[in-house]
């Protein structure tokens, strides 16, 4: 079966809803300081683990448009392995990846301390209130498979 319902469509208020809470929580990344560029890397880090096509074309594409390089873009996957990223960026990555995989462990101890040793709190809060909702979007897009073509 290929054809679904496009939850936008079928309640337009629950996705409204989701949309302020993006717009929201892109606020909030923003008031604490959080660059737009790495914003959109930390969602577009989460939409490759969740394997949303349509959510990391997105971002990769916003990523690029607001001053990430064509190279950080490329090493994200192996973010670990490279020294692109600066240890908030680190830190804010392997929170966000956390909170991704969730059911693999909860958020381990260890990577929400790795986060409070780099990261305030609001940063903090930032960070995991964009991986909330981009986990959200990125259900949203391969739950009702939004189309990706060339």
């Amino acid at each position: 079966m290929s054809e679904r319902i496009n939850l936008g469509k079928a309640a337009p208020k629950l996705y409204q809803a989701v949309a302020e809470l993006d717009r929201l929580a892109t606020q909030a990344a923003k008031s604490a300081g959080l660059a737009d560029g790495f914003s959109h890397l930390l969602r577009l880090r989460v939409s490759q683990i969740n394997q949303c096509a349509f959510c990391v074309r997105l971002h990769a594409r916003d990523a690029l448009n607001t001053g990430e390089t064509a190279d950080r873009l490329s090493v994200l996957p192996a973010w670990r392995e490279s020294g692109y990223f600066a240890e908030k960026e680190r830190a804010a990555l392997a929170l966000a990846e956390a909170i991704t995989l969730i059911a693999d462990g909860q958020v381990p101890d260890s990577v929400y301390a790795a986060a409070a040793n780099s990261l305030f709190d609001e940063e903090i809060s930032a960070v995991e209130w964009l991986a909330v909702v981009i986990n959200s979007w990125n259900r949203i897009a391969i739950s009702s498979r939004y189309p990706v073509s060339p």
